[in-house]
């Protein structure tokens, strides 16, 4: 862009070397809210294993005494079975190491800090690959714990309310919130505009949410599409999870360890792994987590979505 200033006035390219620039910190554009593990109930583990003990469930729960019948004073006797080989769950390490230019970091670190800018960021890619974990690890993500009795298909394709209330009767005890991707989100909410049902919002966490029956829909694009956080063409599959979360509540638990030498988090540590000889800090990040389903009945899964529907109105 060529200079607009006068010839006898100083010009802005001169100007521009003595003003001050406000700089912003490094932006990550992939960072995302999280809702998952803010609105996941965690529990602290000391040794890093998590040990659910199920009592062995029959047709019919036990036989107790309930009459005003003199006559009858036999109390049912009995005992309440435990599993003898209950599913325990070891924590997952998620790890990175960032090095630092010792000379850079002296230099360079006003107004902001380049080591710290440089652990932030780090942190933040943990924690995002932390919740993607959380929902598709092939060991204890959620996607691959709900049993077969807890996943249905949608009725046509797209998710309709007469498909989330089908899962609300498979997690009919206190269920705490949908967890679905943006897409999946937006395709619910056009076909409840289609039916002229309308879904309610409600604040929550600091953030605004589709609400159905109660339930609010949480978004995540690590629930993907098509395999993918950002499908490029319309259409595309997903699946929608419905969660339960709580230990008194019997339900979806995240896990995370306690006590970390280096602790920054809930679970994570940084470690200064020393300085080489050509100056260069070496920081290494490890973040400690899992997830336990304690009933059946706290997950189900509306697989094969189709959020590509979209309809004209007049």
């Amino acid at each position: 862009m060529a200079d607009a200033t006068p010839p006898n006035a100083l010009g802005r390219q001169a100007a521009y070397q003595l003003a001050d620039v406000t700089k912003t910190r490094p932006q990550f554009g992939s960072l995302t809210p999280r809702w998952l593990t803010r609105l996941l109930e965690f529990k602290g583990l000391s040794a890093g294993i998590y040990r659910v003990n199920r009592v062995v469930e029959g047709d019919t729960p036990l036989d107790v005494l309930c009459s005003q019948d003199p006559g009858k004073r036999e109390i049912p006797q009995g005992y309440v079975e435990y599993q003898t080989k209950p599913r325990e769950y070891e924590l997952n390490s998620i790890a990175a190491i960032i090095n630092v230019d010792t000379n850079v970091a002296d230099v360079y670190s006003s107004p902001y800090d380049q080591v710290g800018e440089q652990l932030a960021l780090a942190v933040e890619s943990l924690r995002e690959r932390q919740e993607s974990q959380i929902i598709n690890n092939d060991e204890y993500g959620l996607l691959k714990n709900a049993v077969e009795s807890q996943r249905i298909k949608p009725r046509d394709g797209a998710p309709t309310p007469d498909d989330l209330d089908e899962l609300l009767t498979k997690v009919w005890k206190e269920p705490s919130f949908f967890l679905a991707h943006p897409r999946a989100v937006a395709a619910f909410a056009r076909e409840c505009t289609r039916r002229g049902v309308p879904p309610a919002t409600t604040e929550l966490a600091g953030g605004t949410f589709i609400v159905w029956r109660g339930v609010p829909l949480i978004p995540t694009d690590k629930l993907f599409v098509d395999g993918l956080k950002n499908p490029k063409g319309k259409s595309g599959k997903t699946n929608i999870l419905l969660v339960r979360t709580g230990e008194q509540k019997r339900g979806v638990v995240g896990l995370y360890q306690t006590g970390l030498p280096g602790e920054q988090s809930r679970g994570l540590a940084v470690r200064l792994r020393g300085i080489d000889d050509r100056g260069l800090a070496s920081y290494l990040l490890s973040l400690y987590c899992s997830v336990a389903v304690l009933a059946d009945d706290a997950l189900a899964v509306l697989e094969d979505v189709e959020v590509g529907e979209y309809y004209e109105y007049r």
